[in-house]
């Protein structure tokens, strides 16, 4: 058996209510529940609204009253029956009618407002219990959580450790996602439905790895919901240069040292990489300062690779021999050039 809607209750009004006061009661409650101001009553508006198109027509709200045994109170009445009503007034109201009167009227009010009330909230309950029904809690994987580590070269060489502090998303447990609890926000969350926590993860670092690496960590990411799988922790490595060994995007930037006889005499040499020990042939009379491109010898990354650039300086040994002493003795007595002469002609 299907139940009728009291749009009497709805609105907020009785049978005798005027057009006039209909009007008002439909306005007061089409700016408290109208859905542009709150979404979430979309349906109790649609009942407002269809009790005022009813009510408001003359027609339409006297079947409404024949079919559901609604009655007005009559409005009129003859001449007589007025004075009559008067006499009666006068020979037997009390002194204190008027107070009667609109005390009987507040206790009729309160009782409306309070069928109205219990109206709403019934409405109300039915309406949210048909939105969580209509959206079940569906699994929904947490999101990946990246990091950026930094380590020095001796470092990527032959690998290390480190722990990061990881800020972490999961489920509130006190209201576990539904943000609000006996139509209150949780007090735990604010309302937001998820906690947030540090936690400690020592990730370790392997020998050898390059610059811009990523370490992947399954499921040390956010947490899913409601049986979804946890996130990915990812790991991006950055590895800090020093005097020596810089990066420049894919691109590694070596200054390496040479000795003076093989910047004169040239030669093949042997450069120290994280990938290893790289070859470079050095022509005869090179210059301090002079580089060699090195291509594909830097950074890989998917489909790309960067350079390596080598930057040589000529350096003198700190502790020489007697007979490198001499020789270098030896050759200043044999050289004849003037290195100098032409400072300012350039």
């Amino acid at each position: 058996m299907i139940k009728f809607k009291n749009y009497y209750e709805i609105l907020g009004v009785t049978p005798d209510s005027s057009n006039a006061e209909i009007k008002s009661a439909y306005r007061r409650l089409a700016r408290k529940y109208h859905p542009d101001v709150n979404p979430d009553t979309a349906e109790l508006f649609k009942d407002i609204t269809e009790a005022y198109t009813t009510l408001i027509n003359p027609e339409k709200k006297k079947q409404y009253n024949m079919l559901h045994g609604f009655f007005e109170t009559p409005k009129t009445k003859t001449t007589s029956q007025k004075a009559e009503q008067e006499y009666k007034e006068k020979t037997t109201t009390p002194p204190n009618r008027e107070q009667n009167i609109k005390s009987s009227f507040e206790k009729k009010k309160d009782y409306s407002e309070k069928v109205f009330s219990d109206k709403i909230n019934d409405i109300f309950k039915e309406f949210t219990k048909k939105e969580q029904k209509k959206k079940k809690a569906e699994p929904a994987n947490g999101t990946d959580i990246t990091v950026d580590i930094t380590i020095g070269i001796a470092e990527a060489l032959k690998g290390t450790s480190r722990t990061v502090n990881v800020l972490h998303t999961q489920l509130c447990p006190k209201c576990k996602g539904r943000k609000f609890i006996n139509g209150a926000k949780c007090s735990d969350c604010n309302g937001t439905g998820e906690k947030s926590e540090y936690r400690k993860i020592t990730v370790k670092i392997p020998a050898k790895i390059k610059n811009g690496a990523k370490l992947r960590l399954k499921g040390e990411g956010n947490h899913g919901q409601n049986g979804g799988k946890n996130g990915d922790l990812y790991i991006k490595i950055k590895i800090e240069g020093n005097s020596k060994v810089k990066y420049d995007g894919l691109n590694v930037l070596y200054n390496v040292p040479i000795t003076p006889f093989e910047a004169v005499l040239g030669g093949e040499i042997e450069v120290n990489t994280l990938e290893g020990n790289v070859k470079l042939k050095l022509p005869a009379h090179t210059n301090s300062g002079q580089k060699f491109r090195l291509s594909g010898m830097g950074v890989k990354q998917k489909n790309k690779s960067g350079d390596m650039i080598i930057t040589v300086h000529i350096e003198i040994p700190q502790s020489l021999s007697d007979d490198e002493i001499k020789l270098y003795e030896k050759l200043k007595k044999a050289s004849s050039h003037n290195i100098r002469e032409n400072l300012l002609n350039d």
